[in-house]
């Protein structure tokens, strides 16, 4: 679901049996390659991925992540990951939510926030460079 001025992506995977543990729940910590596949999708909706920041000279390192767990993904669960840009103009913030794909019920909200940092010399920037705000606000 978009809100207004934001951009989002819906994403699903099937919960591996190599994610899980001997209960069949996947491990909190894969969560995070979960969000990552459904960010990179996000990033590649504008034409800004990893590859692209690197290529406009900048880094753009996850500065903070939160994640709540409500009820654990198990395996073979399909999931359904929305991910949005909510923040742009001085750091990359992305609202996550994993549901169950058949119920729709929400297993895990998250948030990660980035930030650019100049690769020629490794300073942080307090305010997101153009090749971001640009590719953003063309996709609202």
């Amino acid at each position: 679901m978009n809100k207004p001025n934001t951009i989002s992506i819906e994403t699903t995977l099937e919960i591996p049996f190599h994610d899980v543990d001997l209960m069949g729940v996947s491990w909190h910590g894969h969560y995070v390659k979960y969000l990552e596949i459904a960010r990179c999708e996000l990033l590649d909706s504008i034409d800004y991925n990893y590859m692209q920041m690197q290529e406009s000279g900048y880094a753009w390192p996850v500065i903070d992540m939160r994640l709540r767990y409500a009820k654990p993904a198990r395996f073979q669960q399909k999931i359904k990951i929305t991910a949005t840009i909510v923040e742009w103009e001085h750091r990359l913030k992305i609202n996550y939510v994993i549901r169950d794909l058949d119920s729709g019920e929400r297993l895990t909200k998250a948030y990660t926030v980035q930030v650019a940092v100049d690769i020629s010399n490794g300073e942080m920037l307090f305010a997101s460079p153009a090749e971001l705000v640009d590719r953003v606000e063309a996709n609202l």
